[in-house]
């Protein structure tokens, strides 16, 4: 699927997706995740050609013919996999998609989530070409109701372009997104950044730290998100315990799923640490996922889950995912994830299938 627009972070630029989807079938009926890994192995160690050997080979294999009295088992099933929760979570994902549609409830209600009518939404915006074309950007989105700003930011492209920014649109909820760019070695660059009246920095340090994180916490006012290094609810013990952070973004695909998803939202809701639903350039399927579980109570700050148009020219669901006015999102009651599947349109941009019985 060809991005309307490219998309860059701090370690590559994204041009089109390419995504492994995952139906679960029981007693005619159909359950469909999405794996949220990238193309490349850069946001973590999982990517598209990875994804489709450990499905067939080792996921399905496990899930098949066994009787689950409840989606919430299907993580432990899977779980003497070493990691891999991206594609472990496509699947565990899909059950519970079809365990809602047994029941003929809603996704986001069958997760214990569903009190909100709507759910708050901000955007994510790449590294663009030049700061007048970033800005032109975040007022685009603005104007079409977004209620926070989140922009990328590495090494050249930080301080400077975050204060252009925060002067351009002082009041804005504005963030900004490292993706591991930095070191603790630049503490003293990063907390330049307190100056910019942030929400947050997302992830500055390693993808696989929590103990540098908690050391520069502690010298910056701008309060740390976590996003990668915050694989399972036990890491987001950790994370709270040693103050490495004071939000975590929760990402369906990076924890495995809507089991340890929900953990990791407990924990944080227990500490009052705030949360909020991270994207991957999902395709309809994975951003409805997103919109389910964005009805869980301490989702308090708008997340990455946008509009269908933002991203694609054609989603693979219907209708589109629409943003209102004011930037939300209106949470489906439909059983399941709420949305249809545009089959004929998904038919035709499948490049490969594979049937485990």
């Amino acid at each position: 699927m060809p991005l309307v627009h490219f998309f860059e972070t701090s370690f590559s630029r994204t041009h089109e997706r390419h995504i492994v989807l995952v139906e679960v079938i029981s007693e005619g009926l159909s359950g469909w995740g999405e794996v949220t890994a990238g193309e490349n192995p850069f946001y973590n160690e999982e990517w598209t050609a990875s994804i489709w050997p450990l499905l067939c080979d080792y996921v399905a294999p496990r899930v098949l013919h066994h009787s689950f009295d409840s989606a919430d088992q299907v993580f432990d099933r899977t779980a003497h996999i070493r990691g891999h929760f991206m594609a472990r979570g496509g699947a565990e994902a899909a059950v519970w998609d079809l365990e809602a549609r047994r029941s003929g409830v809603s996704l986001a209600n069958f997760i214990g989530g569903g009190a909100r009518a709507e759910i708050p939404c901000g955007v994510s915006i790449g590294i663009q070409n030049s700061v007048p074309q970033l800005l032109e950007k975040i007022q685009t989105e603005l104007d079409a109701g977004y209620q926070r700003i989140k922009i990328k930011i590495k090494p050249g492209w930080d301080i400077d372009v975050v204060r252009d920014v925060r002067q351009a649109f002082p009041k804005i909820r504005l963030m900004a997104d490292a993706n591991s760019a930095y070191s603790l070695a630049d503490a003293d660059h990063l907390k330049r950044l307190d100056e910019c009246n942030l929400m947050m920095i997302e992830q500055p340090l390693a993808h696989d730290d929590i103990l540098d994180h908690a050391a520069l916490q502690a010298q910056l006012q701008t309060p740390i998100c976590l996003d990668e290094c915050i694989r399972t609810a036990h890491h987001a013990e950790q994370a709270i315990r040693m103050h490495a952070c004071g939000i975590i973004n929760i990402k369906l695909g990076r924890v495995g799923g809507f089991r340890e998803a929900k953990r990791v939202h407990d924990i944080a809701q227990a500490h009052g640490i705030p949360v909020w639903c991270g994207g991957m350039l999902e395709s309809g399927i994975g951003r409805a996922h997103n919109i389910a579980l964005s009805t869980l109570p301490n989702f308090v700050l708008p997340g990455d889950v946008s509009a269908s148009k933002r991203y694609w020219t054609r989603d693979i669901i219907a209708p589109d995912v629409e943003v209102s006015p004011r930037g939300t999102i209106a949470v489906p009651t439909a059983p399941g994830f709420g949305y249809e599947l545009d089959l004929d349109f998904l038919k035709s941009i499948t490049v490969r299938e594979e049937t485990v019985r």
